[in-house]
């Protein structure tokens, strides 16, 4: 319930909760329409956050948000594909060749430097965003919902708005204020992960491609290389809760004894400047009741995250930025728009495609497709278009049917 002793409410079109990716591409979107935008963020950026590996799909959202231009020209990491290893065996896939049309390249980026450059675009676009003010209740009972905003001195005030935009990620506002977490069924895993300088030697690495290494004995216990430019990596691992049993309880320790256990690590590593602390996420996937309801829509994590084995975290979260903001404006023009049947669904089909491509990596089955050695080109250009982001592409087969036609896969690909 919000306070009766606040002065009168801010009159505002928009609220969006959260100016990080997708709250960014959604105001933005919605400015360009000519709607009324207030994007309000519980921090002050630039500020570290995690999900460096940008998918292809990424580039379509930026682009059609007027941006793509200055993230061209910010000097990250450019990226064209994935490449997997295990123990001695190495594959991997180019984004350039795959089934979907759509960019075949992308960035690996430090988020704290991404994320400001895309709230930065959407100021520059007519975009008010308040930093450091946090939403600590909200009031959906009327036809116009209403905001308490809690400034950082510590002083509030009331916003009431025609529709609220949740871009918060793991700060997850709406779903706690209103009661919409629901339980993941992921099993709970952990992640370790920081930044080194890496002084890679090895002429074979390729530093246009994210590395994801399978732990030699544990094959649910994989690794994370996302190089920089300036010769920098964000590394990790992640892992069951019950493989950390045992292990050091200092987490840069943990995380060593970890790639000491992965040989092909080692090696790479073997010069690398450990130079920023070890940080733990734990966790962190989660779902809702709902992904709308009147008044309001949740986008991204603060929706539904389901692992960053595939970076598919920040892809969803644009798709939905990009959904919602067009439905919403065809809302504000006045039509009726379904945000069941036009939102929720249509986006939780593509989730729902990385959804089973993530549970066959930590069966093991997925994993028996990545590694197999020749497969057949068509086949892993329709992988590559989802490692790519493109999960919504129904035109591909192992989209539009995703468990089915893995199991077949995996199941010849282990006969094989």
């Amino acid at each position: 319930m919000l306070s009766a002793n606040l002065p009168t409410p801010e009159q505002r079109t928009v609220v969006v909760i959260g100016a990080g990716p997708a709250g960014a591409i959604a105001a933005t979107l919605l400015k360009r329409r000519g709607h009324d935008v207030l994007v309000l963020e519980r921090q002050r950026f630039p500020r570290f956050s995690i999900g460096e590996s940008l998918l292809s799909h990424c580039l379509d959202f930026v682009e059609e948000a007027g941006m793509l231009e200055a993230v061209q020209a910010a000097g990250f990491q450019p990226k064209n594909g994935a490449a997997f290893a295990w123990g001695e065996r190495y594959t991997d896939f180019d984004f350039r060749d795959k089934f979907t049309e759509g960019h075949g390249w992308t960035f690996q980026v430090q988020r704290a430097d991404f994320d400001k450059l895309l709230a930065d675009q959407a100021a520059l676009q007519g975009v008010e965003i308040r930093y450091e003010e946090e939403i600590v209740a909200a009031d959906f009972s009327s036809a116009q919902p209403a905001l308490s905003v809690r400034r950082s001195d510590g002083s509030q005030y009331q916003v009431q708005c025609r529709f609220v935009l949740d871009a918060s990620g793991y700060g997850r506002v709406l779903p706690r204020l209103l009661d919409l977490e629901a339980p993941s069924n992921f099993p709970v895993r952990q992640a370790l992960f920081t930044h080194v300088e890496d002084r890679i030697q090895d002429p074979a690495f390729d530093r246009d491609k994210i590395l994801i290494t399978t732990h030699p004995d544990l094959r649910d216990v994989w690794f994370w290389t996302i190089p920089f430019s300036q010769g920098r990596c964000s590394l990790g691992v992640v892992a069951d809760a019950t493989r950390y049993q045992g292990r050091p309880a200092d987490l840069d320790a943990c995380l060593r004894q970890f790639i000491e256990e992965t040989p092909n690590l080692t090696r790479l590593f073997q010069h690398a400047q450990w130079d920023t602390p070890v940080r733990s996420l734990g966790g962190y996937s989660a779902n809702v009741k709902s992904l709308h309801g009147p008044g309001f829509a949740l986008l991204g994590n603060a929706a539904e995250f389901l692992d960053p084995v595939f970076s598919s975290g920040v892809t969803i979260a644009m798709r939905s930025a990009s959904m919602a903001a067009g439905l919403l404006h065809r809302e504000l023009q006045g039509e009726a728009v379904d945000w069941q049947a036009e939102f929720a669904v249509p986006l939780k089909r593509g989730v729902d495609t990385f959804r089973a491509y993530v549970e066959g990596w930590y069966d093991g089955s997925f994993q028996d497709v990545i590694y197999h050695q020749g497969s057949s080109p068509d086949i892993r250009r329709m992988i590559s278009s989802i490692l790519a982001g493109y999960a919504w592409d129904t035109r591909n087969p192992y989209v539009a049917e995703p468990q089915r036609r893995l199991r077949v896969l995996a199941e010849l690909c282990a006969t094989a």
